[in-house]
């Protein structure tokens, strides 16, 4: 058989109701009482009973602490997005410079490997017409990756197959731990852009690619003004 709870225990509960009750409605009554903060104590993690008001204080403290730190967070993001900018404005500038295909090659080889740190960069052309003989010639039963990474035309970012990098790469494929692909599509010119790095981190797949979409737009544009070699 249950038992009740005693009719004492049940008046104090009820009496609780009713303060925590009548705080919330008069969320201003300590401000009329200020005299009650110093004496009521909250027991403390460490077993020591601390006032209402040292409470409040260690409460605030750790909010502030919180809200540094998401700033601290927010100025460095702002930072890192601004020297990107930068650099971006620099390859840019570069890429407007470029009166030929071997000088735009220059400007991102050493762009991208000097301001982007990048450990590898291979620019591939190809013509609408032959873009699948290029691709089976040299990755036989691989081309899907590549049919569909052409077919969507949105940078992706991660990790290659062996073959994947020996195509793009060449000899310095078995260093590359993460790829950021970018494909080139605009009048007259259809290709990929790859920047390889040793460090698998680099390129992950939850990155994103507002960045690479963008410069794949401005080479794009940069090789249609361009003679093109072979094509």
């Amino acid at each position: 058989m249950k038992q009740k709870a005693p009719k004492e225990s049940t008046q104090v509960d009820e009496l609780e109701e009713q303060v925590v009750e009548y705080l919330n409605h008069h969320p201003d009554f300590f401000a009329n009482h200020p005299e009650l903060l110093g004496k009521i104590e909250i027991p403390h993690e460490s077993g020591a009973a601390v006032s209402l008001i040292e409470r409040q204080v260690e409460a605030l403290r750790s909010q502030l602490q919180e809200s540094q730190q998401k700033l601290s967070e927010l100025l460095e993001v702002a930072r890192t997005n601004g020297q990107l900018q930068d650099r971006m404005h620099r390859l840019t500038l570069e890429l407007i410079d470029a009166a030929t295909f071997e000088e735009v090659l220059n400007a991102l080889e050493d762009e991208l490997h000097d301001d982007f740190k990048a450990d590898a960069v291979e620019l591939r052309l190809f013509s609408a017409s032959n873009i699948d003989e290029h691709l089976d010639e040299t990755l036989s039963g691989q081309t899907d990756t590549f049919e569909q990474f052409f077919s969507q035309n949105q940078p992706i970012c991660g990790k290659l197959d062996q073959d994947q990098l020996d195509y793009i790469f060449g000899t310095e494929g078995d260093r590359i731990a993460s790829t950021a692909l970018i494909p080139l599509k605009s009048e007259g010119v259809l290709g990929l852009l790859a920047i390889g790095s040793c460090d698998a981190d680099r390129f992950a797949p939850h990155h994103g690619t507002e960045f690479l979409t963008r410069l794949g737009e401005i080479i794009s544009r940069t090789l249609q003004a361009v003679s093109l070699p072979g094509i």
